[in-house]
């Protein structure tokens, strides 16, 4: 017989268990609040995820695989992902709320919220201090999902930060090779996807 801790590390209900599958929710039991969670999970998809995924990709990534860049597309995801973090500040993280909607612990709106504005790890420093620089609720909220999930949002971003670090190598690589008046040296890089 398992114990609860053993099904769900939260040690909290509802779960399911079917042989080897284990199943558990972050969602309260109140449906006011439910509803709350599923809303902000609505917004998200089609602002802060639209906003940092598509400014990330045409500012950082298409560069450096090689892709053009789209200047009216990034200037349309950079006011979207702006007015994002001014709506999450103002209408879900309020006074000094530790997750959104003023809960104790995350829900998986924080989480999902969160890993969005992750993406902006891969920007360089000055640009991503440019969005979250003067948001102090912002990076106080991130660090609260951190530590409530640690070690697992660690293991969730792995991939994400070994992608930065393979940009800042080729950019140093690159600058190297400008002072030295020579060409950059080429390098494969290998992706992998973490699905």
């Amino acid at each position: 017989m398992c114990t609860i801790y053993e099904i769900n590390p939260m040690a909290q209900v509802p779960v399911i268990v079917d042989g080897r599958f284990k199943l558990f929710e972050r969602y309260p039991t109140d449906l006011f609040s439910r509803a709350k969670i599923e809303s902000i999970l609505d917004w998200h998809h089609s602002n802060l995820h639209f906003g940092a995924g598509t400014f990330v990709y045409y500012t950082a990534l298409a560069p450096f695989l090689g892709f053009r860049p789209r200047p009216e597309t990034t200037k349309h995801a950079e006011k979207s992902l702006m007015q994002s973090l001014a709506r999450i500040e103002s209408v879900w993280l309020k006074g000094d709320a530790k997750f959104l909607l003023g809960r104790s612990h995350p829900s998986i709106a924080d989480l999902i919220l969160v890993c969005s504005i992750m993406h902006l790890e891969v920007l360089d420093d000055d640009m991503r201090n440019r969005f979250l620089g003067g948001r102090k609720r912002i990076l106080a909220w991130i660090d609260n999902v951190k530590k409530a999930t640690s070690p697992h949002f660690e293991e969730a971003h792995v991939f994400l930060l070994e992608v930065k670090a393979q940009m800042q190598s080729k950019a140093a690589a690159a600058a190297t090779a400008a002072k030295q008046g020579g060409s950059e040296a080429s390098s494969e890089l290998k992706f992998s996807s973490k699905l």
